[in-house]
């Protein structure tokens, strides 16, 4: 959009003949442009699918009033765990991210990343921000304007050598996770976790820092995980072994600033549905991305049966430690754990 020319000479003042009129058709014009800052290359699923095709829509949304600047792997400084509090702060305006990157700070979120939860992205997607709406964004959220909410498709336990193809295999391995509910899963499940964003994986596999990884399908290909892992155990049923929560978040003092008409764009664009289609459109990824591996020398294991509810009996002891992690918060982690199942059930097809 051209920027407008203003007469600066005398003559000016007889021109503005209504100073209000004049201020109104200024105020309409304003453009604004909003730094968006998150961890992925931007040639991976979340950015090129979800995040830059958003920036676009909210551009031709307000009719290039408002730019979105989509700055991608942590381009504009920083760690992966600080994004939450550059987007507090004011030092981007957006950033998506994982709350669990932050432990204790988001305890609500961390019921979505509770073992066997998930159904599928898109139903789960929708019971997350409904209870973000319901039980967490008055209490937890301050400074920050929760855009989306958002999970990935099912988890898969990527590991070199055998790999995990019973639950005495994850004895001792050096496995890499999330957040701080999905490390207490995999080491109640035997293994020793390390946790660390997404992008430090590749390099932690190739120097033996770790023996594997838990992250879904959609993400292996921009890792290039086939290539530095020989099994890939995957789990069957109803639910997911596990899933971790993102949200898209706005620091709040600039969305205040902006006209109502502008908030309005945003508001549109973002909430519930965007929240769902962005899950479904990241596990959208999760089948392309396993023929990716299936064309290897890899080997794909499938957990079901008596062994699958093995790993659900061990993973109990996660919920019910949770539980009594939530109590000493304050929190009803039983009640919110019932509520999460229920609205995961409502949109589950």
């Amino acid at each position: 959009m051209k920027k407008r020319k203003f007469l600066k000479s005398a003559a000016a003042a007889a021109i503005a003949v209504s100073a209000l009129g004049f201020a109104s058709a200024s105020a309409l014009a304003q453009e604004v442009t909003l730094r968006m800052h998150q961890f992925l290359p931007p040639q991976a699923n979340v950015p090129a699918e979800i995040l830059i095709p958003w920036a676009e829509q909210i551009g031709e949304a307000s009719d290039g009033r408002i730019k979105v600047e989509v700055f991608s792997a942590m381009s504009l400084g920083g760690t992966p765990p600080q994004l939450m509090d550059q987007a507090r702060d004011g030092v981007v305006d957006i950033v998506w991210t994982l709350p669990g990157y932050t432990p204790g700070r988001f305890p609500s979120v961390e019921v979505f990343e509770l073992p066997f939860m998930m159904t599928n992205a898109e139903a789960t997607s929708r019971a997350y921000w409904e209870l973000f709406k319901s039980d967490m964004e008055e209490s937890q959220f301050k400074g920050v304007k929760i855009l989306a909410t958002w999970v990935h498709g099912p988890g898969v336990v990527h590991a070199k050598g055998e790999g995990v193809r019973k639950l005495e295999d994850m004895q001792s391995k050096k496995l890499r996770g999330p957040t701080r509910v999905i490390n207490g899963m995999l080491a109640e499940l035997g293994a020793e976790p390390i946790g660390m964003p997404v992008p430090a994986i590749p390099e932690a596999l190739s120097k033996g820092v770790i023996d594997g990884t838990v992250i879904p399908w959609e993400v292996t290909p921009a890792l290039k995980i086939a290539e530095l892992v020989n099994t890939h155990t995957e789990f069957g049923g109803d639910h997911a072994l596990y899933t971790a929560a993102f949200v898209l978040a706005m620091n709040q003092a600039k969305y205040d600033s902006l006209p109502d008409d502008l908030k309005k764009v945003i508001d549109d664009n973002t909430g519930l549905e965007f929240s769902a289609f962005a899950g479904k459109t990241q596990a959208a990824f999760d089948a392309p991305s396993r023929k990716v591996a299936e064309a290897t020398d890899n080997e794909i294991v499938q957990i079901e049966g008596d062994e699958l509810q093995r790993w659900r009996d061990a993973s109990q002891t996660v919920i019910d430690n949770w539980y009594e992690e939530m109590e000493g918060k304050g929190i009803d982690g039983k009640a919110l754990h019932a509520k999460a199942q229920e609205l995961i059930a409502k949109h589950t097809k």
